[in-house]
């Protein structure tokens, strides 16, 4: 089982994508903030990371960059509520293989390319 960070400080959110992604066989783990996210990081590592990009503390790209010094591995996926051609340029350089902008929703149409990078 694939194990999985999402880093989203929406509480409603945060529990959907856990919801949705724990039913699709992920082992999923949740962080409300940047500095929660890599404290984590530091004693366990993940295959899979969801980071908003605008949350406390660190950001979803500083710990992207963190994540894939220590994951370079790992797929991650970035989610905004603003969509920023910047924002989304830097997030594809470090390695991320998509960038959802909020909200969105849950369906195959939405989800179903990039669940198919997900797996090993």
């Amino acid at each position: 089982m694939q194990r999985m960070l999402i880093l989203e400080d929406e509480p409603d959110l945060r529990e959907c994508l856990k919801e949705f992604f724990s039913a699709k066989g992920f082992a999923v783990t949740c962080a409300a903030g940047g500095d929660e996210a890599v404290d984590w990081l530091q004693t366990h590592r993940a295959e899979v990371f969801v980071l908003d990009v605008n949350v406390p503390g660190l950001s979803g790209i500083d710990v992207l960059k963190y994540a894939k010094q220590i994951c370079p591995e790992a797929k991650i996926i970035m989610v905004s509520g603003v969509e920023r051609r910047e924002v989304q340029e830097i997030a594809r350089h470090y390695g991320a293989i998509a960038y959802l902008t909020k909200p969105f929703d849950f369906s195959e149409m939405t989800w179903g390319s990039i669940l198919a990078q997900l797996r090993p």
